[in-house]
């Protein structure tokens, strides 16, 4: 007995060790029993390999999960530098704001002063074209809506184009590049006041119905709408060839700057508004390259 016991432990001292490999790649199982009466419930089949790839799975999501908290959802509460990045991002937008803001004042003060210099006929220097300073091109601004007329607005206009009410004939040689305009009129009424430029009168006062619609007399683009102290509520509208036509005394303005109008689009409603009247009336003015027009030569009221 004791030689057959030296023997078996010997052969156990020379049993080859596994390798790191074998180790791995070993199959276990993993037998879940009852308690009681030792019943098999489930078992599952593993390897240290498996086990070694699923930890490392894990480990690797919640390392990027943790990563990813920290420099998002948790970083308000648990970064220092996050409240101080934000502020000093809003304070980035904000010096960007008050610097556009600072320019589109500058050149809304100086497209005041250009247009009331137009007003006054005082083009003799340093005038800037109001379209020009706003990046507005009479000639080529677009609706954003479509221009095409329905067959029955196209027969109107071609007949109201045909009248003695529309087509202004322009002999003078001074007003042949206005040649081609088709002029509606602003308002239906009768004038209770005539242009004189002698008396600093640059238009013609046109007394309406209260609120009576005012239509702009040609295609173009509103330069100006915005309140006066003497004339009230103030719309000016630009067209081709340098004509500006300029509306007073309203009641209201139905359109704004930049926006661009047809010619017999309503833009404002007649009114008494500002100092200079004396009652519901429309005063009318045409200026073309910063001089002043008599109205009636070209419109028909």
């Amino acid at each position: 007995m004791e030689v057959l016991a030296n023997f078996t432990a010997n052969f156990t001292f020379l049993k080859p060790k596994k390798t790191l490999s074998e180790r791995l790649t070993n199959k276990y199982q993993l037998v879940i029993r009852n308690e009681d009466n030792l019943a098999e419930k489930t078992s599952i089949g593993f390897t240290y390999a498996k086990l070694l790839v699923v930890a490392a799975a894990i480990f690797l999501f919640i390392f990027v999960g943790s990563l990813f908290l920290s420099k998002t959802l948790l970083a308000k509460w648990f970064d220092p530098k996050y409240e101080q990045t934000e502020q000093n991002k809003k304070l980035y937008a904000l010096a960007l704001k008050v610097d556009s803001l600072s320019v589109e004042v500058d050149h809304k003060d100086q497209f005041i002063q250009n247009l009331q210099r137009i007003l006054r006929g005082d083009t003799t220097s340093g005038f800037v074209d109001p379209a020009k300073l706003l990046n507005v091109n009479s000639e080529t601004v677009k609706p954003t809506g479509s221009l095409e007329l329905a067959a029955s607005d196209s027969q109107f206009r071609k007949e109201f184009e045909q009248t003695e009410y529309s087509l202004v004939s322009l002999n003078e040689r001074k007003y042949r590049d206005l040649q081609g305009f088709f002029f509606f009129t602003p308002i239906n009424g009768f004038i209770s006041d005539k242009y004189d430029a002698k008396k600093a009168h640059f238009g013609v006062d046109v007394v309406a119905k209260t609120n009576e619609p005012v239509k702009s007399v040609a295609d173009g683009t509103v330069i100006m709408a915005s309140w006066t102290q003497d004339a009230g509520y103030v719309i000016a509208v630009q067209h081709r060839g340098n004509l500006i036509s300029v509306y007073k005394h309203n009641a209201g303005l139905l359109k704004k700057v930049g926006n661009f109008v047809n010619a017999g689009d309503i833009i404002s409603i007649v009114g008494n508004s500002g100092e200079m009247t004396d009652g519901p009336h429309l005063h009318f003015e045409l200026w073309h390259n910063g001089n002043s027009l008599n109205p009636e030569e070209f419109v028909t009221f």
